[in-house]
């Protein structure tokens, strides 16, 4: 039996899908809510990477400031 994204959904159950929610929405607002989804998705992605964003660049500085210095480097003459 062939499935639809791998959910165990055959092409009789896609159809089935498909004429209800033709009934439900009817043909004229489907675009409407195909591209309100659309929409919704980019923001939540916009949200999500700016929020794993300070994540990193901190992840960043700890990371470069644990490293000891190198030593062939001069080191800072003390105040």
């Amino acid at each position: 039996m062939m499935s639809i994204l791998g959910w165990g959904i055959g092409m009789p159950e896609a159809i089935l899908i498909v004429i209800v929610v033709l009934l439900l929405f009817g043909g004229k607002r489907i675009p409407d809510l195909a591209r309100s989804l659309g929409q919704s998705l980019n923001e939540f992605k916009k949200g999500r990477d700016a929020a794993s964003k300070p994540e990193e660049e901190e992840k960043l500085k700890t990371s470069s400031a644990d490293k000891p210095q190198d030593p062939s480097l001069p080191k800072a003459p003390d105040a």
